[in-house]
């Protein structure tokens, strides 16, 4: 760990941050850092912006994913290295009413298929089966599969709260099958080569959905969090209520599951319009 990400860390510390907050912060100033490929401290806030602007329009990252990128970074500049003021900032999000894409269950069987390694695939199908957050997926311990159960423990999740998703038979078979040859020990998903004692980046995991996306031939845009837009979706098609998504997916709000009703297709009963709920009937001669 060199010195500034050290100072930056014992910073959140000191602030209480909590664990996920320090990681993603440190994994923010490591991108910029990563991206010009010089010293953060080195880096002007005109660049800082620009990078922002990739972030956003080249990469296609969601505004709540740039947030966390511009927090992460403005702690860097104004706790770590105390600069007075810093200029660049990320545009305020578009408040359009936009739905979520989604993709059809035999698109993300696709994507499952064109993954580039087991390891990928699998946390892929995690992501999708339990209807999980990027993070979420990352941190997953061994410990936290119980497949006594037949759930998965989510510990400390988005505002801090734990909870239970299902555990799929058929996602219970694929762990099953990675674990036999990556063993894991603590973390379910470790960051590859000398780092295991640490989950996998953000970063990586995007880029595998992404590669197995366009392996695919899938166009849809959107990165990794399509995948929990797609549990919701097709768990509300299958006819799962709408209090039990609300509680595996962890959402404080009802109002916050029911917008996934718009994005379903209704397979029950498709009229199309109300014309057709009308038994048919000829019209009389003129």
């Amino acid at each position: 760990m060199t010195k500034l990400r050290q100072q930056m860390d014992d910073d959140m510390l000191a602030q209480g941050c909590a664990d996920r907050t320090r990681e993603s912060y440190l994994e923010a100033v490591t991108g910029l850092a990563r991206f010009y490929r010089r010293s953060p401290d080195q880096i002007t806030d005109a660049e800082i912006q620009a990078y922002v602007v990739h972030l956003l329009r080249d990469r296609q990252l969601s505004w709540s994913t740039c947030n966390i990128v511009v927090c992460g970074l403005r702690f860097f500049y104004h706790i770590t290295l105390k600069r007075d003021r810093t200029a660049f900032s990320i545009p305020s999000p578009r408040r359009s009413g936009k739905l979520p894409i989604v993709l059809s269950p035999e698109e993300v069987q696709r994507l499952l298929t064109h993954a580039a390694n087991e390891k990928q695939r699998t946390m892929l199908m995690t992501a999708y089966a339990a209807g999980l957050r990027l993070s979420e997926v990352l941190h997953l311990q061994v410990a936290d599969i119980d497949a006594a159960r037949m759930t998965i423990r989510v510990a400390q999740g988005k505002g801090g709260k734990d909870r239970y998703t299902v555990l799929s038979g058929r996602l219970l078979e694929t762990l099953r099958a990675y674990w036999k040859v990556a063993r894991p020990t603590d973390w379910l998903f470790p960051a590859p080569g000398k780092a295991p004692a640490r989950p996998m980046d953000r970063s990586s995991l995007q880029k595998a959905y992404q590669r197995a996306k366009r392996r695919a031939g899938l166009t849809k845009p959107g990165g990794i969090h399509t995948l929990r837009h797609c549990f919701a979706t097709h768990l509300l098609e299958a006819g799962v209520d709408l209090h039990t998504i609300q509680r595996l997916m962890g959402h404080g709000h009802l109002s916050t599951t029911t917008r996934y009703f718009q994005l379903t297709r209704h397979t029950h009963a498709e009229p199309g319009s109300p014309l057709d709920l009308l038994a048919r009937f000829d019209a009389p001669p003129r």
